[in-house]
């Protein structure tokens, strides 16, 4: 998840929350459950609220060494957002401060489908562009097939996008049609709900309020999910809090920190598989 926008009326709020406690522990968790779940065996608010909750208690426990390792904290420095100048955060709240304004980590679900596989999580405000979204990367196959095609080959990829214009989209190798051998080639098919079911799909806030209107409680956090969530993202925030922890700085309009970068690159991973 990332906004070009900055802390504008909500620093007093925002020094004293970060974007840990403001977006990864209360919307970045919410998007895991989702996607690591196991199906219910039935669509209820109790039961769909019970199998998220699994996921949250199955979360890969932060230590100290691996929030070294596996986390990065930033804030945003002057800088350039959509063509006009920018300020820092520690400009627009009038002080200097050690709130950050970016978190990436990478973590794991520890249960039998999903253990080995990283999870990526990455939020940040006056970054280069407004954008929620989930992208799966699925394995490579374990053995070429055409092993004398032309052409790359990459994993395909499902982009599901939350917000702005919200959508699906599948990034995957097809071959050329036509003779004279095997030509690979990434293509991609697009789902955009606007343009599928033209009308205007509800912004978040307007379709949490339908639902408190009609007492559907399905997408809100149960009381255990918000003490599950806050348990996980304790030990993170105890380890940022020592003095010789200072958030990285980041340039306003850009991808965030560039020791964001190395979580993925370690693991031969590259930011450029997620856009």
């Amino acid at each position: 998840m990332s906004e070009s926008l900055g802390v504008g009326e909500r620093g007093s709020y925002y020094d004293r929350s970060g974007a840990l406690r403001d977006m990864v522990q209360n919307h970045l968790l919410q998007l895991v459950c989702p996607v690591a779940m196991e199906p219910p065996t039935y669509v209820d608010r109790e039961t769909v609220r019970d199998e998220k909750l699994k996921v949250l208690q199955a979360l890969r426990p932060m230590t100290p060494e691996i929030v070294d390792r596996d986390t990065v904290a930033g804030q945003y420095a002057a800088g350039l957002c959509d063509g006009a100048a920018t300020s820092s955060y520690a400009e627009e709240v009038g002080h200097e401060s050690s709130t950050e304004t970016f978190v990436a980590i990478k973590t794991e679900v520890q249960n039998w489908r999903w253990a080995g596989v990283p999870f990526y999580l990455r939020t940040g405000k006056r970054m280069s562009e407004r954008l929620s979204e989930i992208v799966v990367v699925f394995k490579e196959p374990p053995h070429p097939m055409f092993p004398h095609s032309e052409g790359a080959t990459e994993p395909n990829r499902l982009h599901i996008r939350v917000q702005p214009d919200e959508g699906m989209r599948l990034h995957m190798t097809a071959k050329e049609p036509g003779p004279g051998g095997i030509r690979l080639r990434p293509v991609s098919l697009d789902l955009s709900y606007a343009t599928a079911f033209g009308q205007r799909s509800p912004d978040a806030y307007e379709r949490l309020l339908m639902d408190v209107v009609r007492g559907n409680t399905t997408l809100f956090m149960r009381r255990d999910e918000v003490e599950a969530a806050r348990t996980w993202v304790a030990p993170i925030l105890d380890r940022w809090s020592q003095p010789t922890h200072r958030p990285r700085r980041y340039p306003a309009g850009t991808h965030g920190p560039f020791a964001a970068s190395t979580l993925l690159e370690r693991d031969g991973r590259s930011r450029q598989e997620t856009e």
